[in-house]
């Protein structure tokens, strides 16, 4: 798709999404769910810093799924997290600590977007 739709923001034309996603055994959810909060006290601040960043969500199912969502201005911008110290070292150490397994992250070109 050569042509962008969009309906409730500007984004620039190179603007793509980031899908990072884990999952956990579901009985773990607390433990989970409270690492997960304690590794955004330094994982926000550190991706925060970088240049390129215009949306950042975090979720915990109970059902053992983790997605982290973000929307970067470029592919390059959003590949900033693949070197970011307290993502892939840190964060990950937490994570993997009470459970959590990675799955490969994918970026996505956004193609349109639209708000209720």
């Amino acid at each position: 798709m050569t042509e962008r739709i969009t309906l409730a923001e500007s984004l620039p034309a190179t603007s793509v999404v980031r899908i990072s996603r884990a999952s956990f055994d579901p009985v773990r959810l607390a433990e989970v769910d409270a690492a997960s909060k304690k590794t955004s006290q330094y994982i926000i601040p550190a991706v925060r810093r970088l240049p390129g960043l215009l949306h950042f969500y975090a979720g915990v199912s109970p059902k053992g799924s983790i997605v982290q969502v973000s929307v970067w201005d470029t592919d390059e911008h959003a590949a900033q997290l693949d070197r970011l110290k307290e993502m892939v070292v840190d964060g990950r150490r937490d994570m993997e600590a009470v459970g959590v397994t990675f799955t490969p992250i994918f970026h996505y070109p956004i193609d349109w977007t639209w708000t209720v």
